[in-house]
């Protein structure tokens, strides 16, 4: 006999992908990819002047995804670069950058704040706790039956 998922499991699938089909149906209809997206969010959420490591977190995306889309952005002229600690490349939107975050993506946290203003700030903070202890826990599972642990150093596991 097959293992299966059990029924809440299965509903927590279900709704994990339908999240992230909702978001990849909204780039869709904006005619942008899902990295692109990702990158004018998180510089949204981060704050001009972050760097390719920070969006790489923010996004759980990786590097060479980010990297290679933020080049394209730049030679695209939406994102222009600035010297920052060593090495580091610090990421600013230009004049076209701050007009494509202003019709693109803008609205869609507008609609996330709408949405959030609507559910009692008290479900909000349960549902930002029940999901980050399934998640530690799911990831506490992973290292036990794998043997690895996967680095917890993003920052948007924490509580703002």
């Amino acid at each position: 006999m097959t293992l299966r998922p059990l029924p809440k499991q299965n509903d927590i699938n279900r709704l994990n992908k339908a999240v992230a089909e909702l978001y990849h149906d909204i780039c869709v209809q904006l005619g942008i990819s899902d990295s692109v997206f990702d990158i004018f969010y998180a510089i949204a959420a981060l704050g001009d002047g972050c760097c390719q490591r920070d969006i790489c977190d923010y996004a759980f995306t990786s590097k060479q995804t980010i990297h290679s889309a933020i080049h394209k952005l730049e030679k695209e002229g939406f994102l222009r670069f600035k010297s920052g600690k060593g090495r580091e490349m610090l990421i600013f939107l230009t004049p076209s950058g701050e007009q494509f975050m202003a019709e693109k993506i803008a609205p869609v946290i507008a609609m996330e704040n709408t949405v959030l203003s609507q559910i009692p700030p008290e479900e909000i903070d349960q549902l930002i706790e029940l999901t980050e202890k399934c998640l530690n826990s799911l990831r506490f599972q992973y290292s036990q039956t794998f043997g690895t642990a996967k680095k917890n150093n993003h920052k948007n596991n924490r509580k703002d």
